[in-house]
């Protein structure tokens, strides 16, 4: 089996090299550390068994949060703890993405911008839930920031699973609906005016053009 440690060790210096002025110090720790993720470079644990005394060295995991041998474990267990925590109603993916001419400030300012588009494609469903008709109350979600896409490529956006359901406090009802959740549209709208607003209240520079019409995808899954 071909594991990442040996990939980044066959390859690391020639990508290095060709991307070294891009990449931030972060991912040249990820490196570094996954590098010997497993490998007999890497700290190791005895085993001894009980019968026939036979011991063996078992090398670690580096444990790094990016690592697919090192998470898959706990990713697997944080899919079953949110499996337990469903509600009675429908579910929506809904997905927030930002226009091509805001990647280069995302990339120079990631940590920032990364919760910039988490808080306000939040705040941006949390205020449709309480205008809407049919809910008129808190909802719930689980968001997951993606920063590349499937063909690695730079691409910030926020993936939002949300019930079609909230809850009045006021008066403790349980509220939900079917069909559509809200209008991709009037989403998209919001979510950009918002974020349009947060990147000026933090003193950072807006691309000189970038479009008006942004986007958010709602889908019932």
């Amino acid at each position: 089996m071909i594991t990442l440690s040996s990939i980044i060790q066959s390859f690391e210096r020639k990508f290095l090299t060709q991307y070294q002025q891009t990449i931030l110090p972060s991912h040249r720790k990820a490196l570094a550390v996954m590098k010997h993720c497993r490998s007999s470079k890497s700290l190791m644990m005895k085993t001894q068994c009980g019968k026939c005394n036979h011991v063996s060295f078992i090398p670690h995991s580096c444990g790094h949060r990016n690592c697919p041998h090192c998470q898959h474990h706990e990713s697997q267990q944080w899919l079953e703890r949110q499996l337990e925590k469903q509600v009675p109603a429908g579910y929506f993916l809904l997905t927030f993405t930002i226009p091509f001419e805001f990647r280069s400030l995302a990339w120079r300012h990631q940590r920032l911008f990364y919760s910039l588009m988490m808080r306000c494609s939040w705040e941006t469903l949390r205020s449709f839930s309480l205008n809407d008709k049919s809910l008129q109350g808190e909802p719930g979600a689980i968001a997951v920031l993606h920063t590349h896409s499937r063909q690695l490529a730079f691409h910030p956006h926020i993936h939002i699973v949300m019930p079609g359901a909230a809850i009045d406090k006021k008066r403790k009802l349980w509220r939900k609906k079917d069909g559509f959740l809200f209008k991709h549209k009037a989403l998209a709208k919001v979510f950009r005016a918002k974020l349009l607003a947060a990147v000026r209240h933090e003193g950072l520079t807006l691309p000189v053009k970038h479009p008006f019409k942004w986007v958010v995808d709602p889908e019932f899954v």
